[in-house]
């Protein structure tokens, strides 16, 4: 792909030729297939439907195709799951089971711990949390010690209350307590894979509960480098608002004892699609080393002429006392599916220990 094309739509791992390849392996594993009648229900409208509503059209599509009752269908797609290209799209396969297979509770369970370890269940587990509450947080409560990463992964991302491209889940967002023992569990994983989920469980909390999340990690024992990580990627969107009780956690809660120096944005001046480098110089005005967490805020103007911040991720460090440190970004400043630019002055904020220390801006023609 040339540099200056578009990546295709996340909607087009779903694409036709995607579908000539599921229908292919199941083929291959139940010869039987109406390979036919599969494709014409699964391309039908295929352009109009986004990614979440394509992967459902797989699930939907197999069910009506397959003239096998549930756990003969769940033998098939067991056989298939190895077979599948694309991570993303074996989720199509816990998705049958999330909407197939609330009746059959147990075989329902095997399946979505053998379907995870492919791509993930952690959209299909939550139907029947919506159903099945209690049996189901158990048996996340049992994954979270298993052996497999993947499996342990589904525990905490399954039960996140705001898993982004699904529904939330109202009885743990009211009530956190409800998942703790699986975080718990889970506090000093090895695995990056689940620590990464626990943080955005976290995080979730965060938005709803910050107190909660804050006394929970401030018990933690954070000697351990692995519940350390997690602490510090869980309480990131209270450190980017500057609280003081999650900046302490990470030792970084004291007033910031330095000025910033040589403040840029080149260019100043910029179409959409350019990029702008943000450059700058954090100086010590003591002689005691610091923990500092480095960040910076553009105020995005909205089309009503209003503004609306936006704080990005730039370091943390230890500053020596009389020291200086040189800091650098460049972030390309293009439409995306969840910010549109418009034209206007942008102000631009440097934030230190959640302080906003200086500014600068630039501007975005029409």
């Amino acid at each position: 792909m040339a540099a200056d094309q578009p990546a295709p739509a996340l909607k087009e791992i779903f694409n036709t030729e995607r579908l000539q390849h599921i229908a292919t392996e199941m083929t291959a594993v139940y010869p039987a297939f109406n390979a036919k009648a599969f494709l014409n229900m699964a391309n039908e409208d295929l352009a109009s439907l986004s990614i979440m509503q394509r992967m459902a059209r797989v699930s939907e599509c197999l069910h009506a195709v397959l003239p096998l009752d549930y756990e003969e269908t769940l033998d098939v797609l067991r056989a298939l799951a190895p077979r599948l290209n694309s991570g993303f799209v074996s989720i199509s396969l816990p998705h049958y089971v999330a909407m197939y297979g609330a009746h059959a509770f147990e075989s329902s369970m095997d399946a979505l711990k053998y379907f995870t370890t492919f791509g993930s269940a952690e959209f299909a587990i939550r139907h029947f949390l919506r159903s099945d509450f209690e049996r189901s947080l158990e048996r996340l409560h049992d994954w979270s010690l298993d052996e497999n990463e993947h499996v342990r992964r589904l525990a905490s991302e399954g039960s996140r209350p705001r898993l982004p491209w699904s529904f939330r889940l109202e009885r743990i967002q009211a009530d956190p307590s409800l998942a703790a023992a699986i975080l718990d569990n889970l506090k000093a994983d090895t695995s990056l894979y689940v620590r990464k989920s626990v943080a955005n469980h976290l995080n979730d909390i965060t938005k709803d509960h910050p107190d909660w999340v804050l006394d929970l990690i401030e018990d933690w024992s954070l000697d351990n480098k692995h519940t350390a990580w997690i602490a510090r990627h869980a309480l990131r969107s209270l450190i980017k608002q500057g609280n003081q009780r999650a900046l302490a956690i990470i030792g970084a809660g004291g007033k910031p004892e330095v000025e910033i120096i040589d403040l840029n944005i080149t260019p100043a001046v910029i179409g959409l699609g350019e990029k702008i480098t943000l450059s700058f110089t954090v100086k010590s005005t003591v002689e005691n080393s610091q923990r500092l967490v480095i960040d910076y805020a553009i105020d995005y103007v909205k089309a009503n002429g209003s503004t609306s911040a936006k704080v990005f991720k730039l370091k943390a460090l230890t500053l020596p006392g009389n020291a200086c440190e040189a800091v650098a970004r460049s972030q390309h400043i293009k439409e995306l599916t969840t910010r549109r630019h418009y034209a206007g002055m942008h102000a631009v904020h440097i934030l230190v220990n959640g302080e906003r220390l200086a500014s600068t801006a630039f501007e975005i023609l029409a």
